[in-house]
Order: structure tokens, then sequence, then C-alpha cells
């Protein structure tokens, strides 16, 4: 690996994180004052999985742990629990990472949407076993639907905006196999 190339692995981790802790910033501004009956996208998982699908040595595990636990923590949330779910799902779609190389978009974004369900729904029923007080159902739901219909803006951002493509049958061997 030239160091070009390494140069340009640790400013997208770097990136990543930078990329986590602005979603959660702007998620911690008080905008609104009363409860909102309606919910946006999960930007944070959406970007996550983004990044994992086209460049999983971009978004390290402990990247990703540290960024979703930090999130725990400032907004709230049981600790640890949404961090462990991220982590094995990103692990899950970094695996399918090179199967979906060769597929058409539609199919990443049925892979991807299939994976926000599971998360939305092993995190709903953690919540329940665990007796942990939780969202409304509806608005789980809709942040659910957001996300998945919110993925191929956030796909589009990553591959125009931060210039993260795919990785290439050619690009793989010179990584290794990292993740």
């Amino acid at each position: 690996m030239t160091d070009g190339s390494a140069t340009r692995l640790w400013l997208m981790r770097a990136g990543f994180v930078a990329l986590g802790m602005a979603i959660i910033f702007f998620q911690l501004l008080p905008l609104e004052t009363i409860p909102r009956r309606f919910t946006g996208p999960d930007l944070l998982l959406a970007f996550t999985l983004a990044w994992a699908v086209r460049r999983p040595d971009y978004v390290p595990v402990l990247s990703i742990a540290a960024v979703a636990l930090t999130a725990d923590f400032l907004l709230q949330r049981p600790p640890g629990l949404w961090a462990a779910i991220l982590v094995l799902v990103t692990g899950t779609v970094k695996k399918r990472s090179t199967g979906l190389r060769d597929q058409t978009f539609a199919v990443e974004w049925l892979n991807i949407s299939f994976a926000i369900i599971a998360v939305t729904l092993v995190y709903r029923l953690v919540q329940t076993l665990l007796i942990i007080p939780q969202a409304p159902l509806g608005l789980a739901s809709i942040q659910m639907m957001m996300t998945i219909v919110t993925y191929p803006l956030v796909a589009a951002i990553t591959v125009l905006g931060f210039g993260i493509q795919s990785v290439q049958p050619g690009e793989a061997e010179t990584f290794g196999s990292r993740s």
C-alpha cells in the first residue's frame, strides 16, 4: 500500500468519526421545545451502512462502536444497546458487501432495508424484554421508514459528496482483508 492510499484510508476513517459526531451534534440542538409526532431518519445508521457497504475498510469496528456508544450516552439511550446492534449489523453488511459489488443499487437498497428493519426490531425486542421505556411503536416505525426512504440520498451523498466508491476487484487485493 502506498503512502497516499494509507493517508486516504486514515483520513476517511477520521472523516467517518467526524461525520458521526456532526450528526450527533445536530441531533442535540434544541430546535423544538414540544414533543414531535413525526421523526426524521436515523442518519447515523444510514451513513454507517452506506460506508460499510461501499468501503468496509473505512469504517472499522472500533470507530463504529465509539461513535454509536457516544450517541447512546448523549442521546440518553440504554448505554451500549444500540452500539452493539449497530456493530453486529454493520459486520453483516461488510460480509455481504463483496457480493453486492456486482449488483444493482436496487439490490443494495433492499439488503440495507432489511438490515434497517432488523436493527429496529431487535432494538425494540431487547427493550421490551428488559422492560426499558421506549418510544411509541408508530414513532419508531416512522423513523425506520424514513431511514429506508432516505438511504438513496445518503448513498448519493456518500458517493458524490465524500467520493466513496465501491471497492473494485483490483482494489480489494491492494487493501487486503481488513474490516
